[in-house]
């Protein structure tokens, strides 16, 4: 899981990485709040956990404007800010949780987990589908026309992060990102091999390459083929 931290505190957020990190999650870290409504805007993480006493942009506006433009990446508020009017502001604001510091890792990876639990239990179907596609996402299994379609595990995850996005392309970096996470280098055509592997296993024109920009699928959707 890919984890954007919007923390300005050196020493907390430095810690909150490494305990991260240890765990097995994908970590980018923002110091004000401008940068981080910035990198929550490119929809690239999974899980945010921010601060509110942030400078150039107060932690309840990032908030505020997030979720105005209905970004539904589950937040978690991490702040100094004790009183139950800031707890109440937070949560009415669009937060999930609100863990206040000081704090420890495992309650917060505790909050984490009990998230992202209400997050799944809350999805109303564990499939998405356009035209002749159909990803479950439970079984991480794939349906074309009805029949199945043998997606290595990246393969099938690019496939869905296109999905998600239908009617927009999808840049390269932000595919290498949902594969291998933030400022890993991968090979100039690691990419390019695992968008034909899909195109063979369905058809050639299900995702189209937008030279110099990304990808995205075919505007008729799978239908017709």
């Amino acid at each position: 899981m890919r984890i954007l931290l919007i923390e300005d505190d050196l020493l907390i957020g430095k810690g909150i990485c490494q305990a991260l990190k240890r765990h097995g999650y994908s970590v980018e870290w923002m110091t004000d709040g401008l940068s981080g409504l910035e990198a929550a805007k490119q929809n690239m993480s999974d899980f945010i956990i921010l601060d509110l006493s942030l400078p150039k942009l107060d932690g309840i506006d990032i908030l505020k404007k997030l979720r105005n433009k209905d970004h539904t990446t589950a937040i978690l508020i991490l702040s100094a800010r004790d009183s139950p009017q800031d707890r109440v502001l937070g949560l009415d604001a669009g937060a999930d949780d609100y863990l206040i510091k000081p704090f420890s890792t495992d309650e917060l990876f505790a909050r984490i987990r009990a998230v992202e639990r209400r997050k799944i239990a809350g999805q109303a179907k564990n499939s998405i589908s356009i035209g002749d596609i159909e990803l479950n996402l439970d079984s991480m299994t794939v349906l074309f026309k009805n029949l199945p379609v043998d997606l290595q595990k990246k393969e099938f995850d690019i496939l869905k992060k296109l999905i998600q996005n239908p009617t927009k392309i999808v840049t390269r970096s932000k595919l290498e990102s949902e594969l291998y996470g933030w400022r890993n280098e991968t090979s100039s055509n690691t990419i390019d091999v695992f968008i034909h592997n899909i195109r063979k296993k369905t058809y050639p024109n299900l995702i189209k390459t937008v030279r110099g920009v990304g990808y995205c699928l075919d505007p008729e959707l799978g239908k017709n083929h």
